[in-house]
C-alpha cells in the first residue's frame, strides 16, 4: 500500500474539487481560482505531507490565504474595469439533491454582493454559509480569533441578507419563468414580456468594453424590456453576432442551462459562447439578469459536457 507522504498527488487530488469551490467563491474568478489551487499544489508538494495531521484542513487553509491574498491584489484592476463586473460564470449540475447553501454561495446574484465585501468577510462568509465551517476551524484557517471571525461573519451576513439574493422558487419554476422569458425575448413581444419581468428586475451586463453594452444597470421592467427587445430577438442577435464574429452566416443559438447554480442562457455562434445571462427568479417573475458577455470570461464553458436544452 502506497503511504500518503509517497504519492503527493493522490494526497492533493481527493481535495482539488473542494479547493477550487472554495476559491472561486472567494474570487468570483474560475481563471484566478485555478491558480490558486495550483499554488496550493506546489506548496503541498514541498510539504513533509506525513506530518500533516489533516490534509482537508491544510489544504483549505493553504488555499484560502491564497485567495485571500489574489483578491487583495485583484481588486484595485476590477475597479478600473470598463462597465460593471461580473464574476466568471460557470456551468453547474442540475441536481435536486444538491446542497441549498452550494448552490446560493455561487448564484451569479450572491457573488455580485459577496464583491462589496472585504476579502476576509468574504473569505468567512464562504467557509461559514457555504461549507458549514464552525468559527473555530475557521478561526484556524484564517490565523484569527474566534470572536473575530465571528464578528466577521455577522457583518457578512448581514450584508449578504441585505443583497436578497436568496432564491424564492424552487428549481422547476425557475426553469419554467427562464423558457418563458426566453420565448418572448426571441418573439419580441412585448406584452409577454412585460409579465414575465417583476417590476423591479435589474439588468447589468459586462462586456469588458470588448462588446456595445450599458454602462450601467438597468432597472424597471418597461427599460429592461425595451433594451432586451432592441437587441435580443433572434434575428437582430443573429445580426449582431455576425457581425462580431465578422461571419455571415454564423449558426446562432440558444442554450438554456443550469449556470450559477440557477437557471441560465448561453448563447454560441458557430458552437463558440458569446455570452452568458443568469436569471434570477423571484415568484414567478424574473427578478434579476446578469449578462457575461466579455470573451475571456466564458472560455471555460464547455457545453459539451452539460445537459442542456437548444432552442
Amino acid at each position: 500500500m502506497t503511504e500518503r507522504g509517497d504519492d503527493p498527488t493522490a494526497g492533493f487530488e481527493e481535495y482539488r474539487s473542494l479547493l477550487v469551490s472554495v476559491a472561486y467563491r472567494v474570487l468570483g474568478s474560475m481563471s484566478d481560482a485555478e491558480d490558486v489551487v495550483q499554488e496550493a499544489w506546489l506548496r503541498w508538494s514541498r510539504t513533509d505531507q506525513a506530518a500533516v495531521r489533516d490534509p482537508r484542513a491544510f489544504l483549505v487553509q493553504v488555499a484560502t490565504r491564497l485567495a485571500i491574498d489574489r483578491l487583495r491584489r485583484v481588486k484595485a484592476r476590477r475597479e478600473a474595469y470598463v462597465g460593471p463586473w461580473l464574476p466568471e460564470p460557470v456551468l453547474t449540475a442540475d441536481d435536486p439533491a444538491e446542497d441549498i447553501a452550494l448552490a446560493e454561495s455561487v448564484s451569479m446574484a450572491m457573488l455580485v454582493v459577496l464583491e462589496t465585501l472585504s476579502p476576509l468577510e468574504r473569505a468567512v462568509f464562504v467557509l461559514r454559509e457555504a461549507f458549514g465551517m464552525p468559527h473555530a476551524e475557521i478561526a484556524e484557517v484564517l490565523g484569527r480569533s474566534e470572536d473575530a471571525v465571528r464578528q466577521l461573519a455577522r457583518r457578512a451576513r448581514d450584508h449578504a441578507r441585505e443583497g436578497g439574493s436568496r432564491y424564492e422558487a424552487d428549481q422547476p419554476t425557475r426553469r419554467r419563468v427562464t423558457e418563458r422569458f426566453l420565448a418572448a425575448t426571441l418573439d419580441g413581444d412585448l406584452d409577454a414580456l412585460m409579465r414575465v419581468l417583476a417590476p423591479g428586475v435589474v439588468l447589468v451586463v459586462d462586456s469588458g468594453g470588448r462588446a456595445p453594452a450599458p454602462r450601467r444597470p438597468l432597472r424597471g421592467a418597461e427599460e429592461v424590456a425595451r433594451f432586451l427587445l432592441a437587441v435580443g430577438t433572434e434575428q437582430r442577435t443573429a445580426r449582431f453576432l455576425q457581425a462580431v464574429t465578422g461571419g455571415t452566416d454564423a449558426d446562432v443559438r440558444f442554450h438554456v442551462v443550469e449556470l450559477n447554480g440557477g437557471p441560465g442562457i448561453v448563447i454560441t455562434a458557430d458552437g463558440t459562447p458569446v455570452s452568458a445571462l443568469a436569471v434570477g427568479v423571484e415568484g414567478d417573475w424574473v427578478g434579476s439578469l446578469y449578462v457575461v458577455a466579455n470573451p475571456e470570461k466564458l472560455r471555460r464553458l464547455r457545453l459539451d459536457v452539460v445537459p442542456h436544452q437548444v432552442c
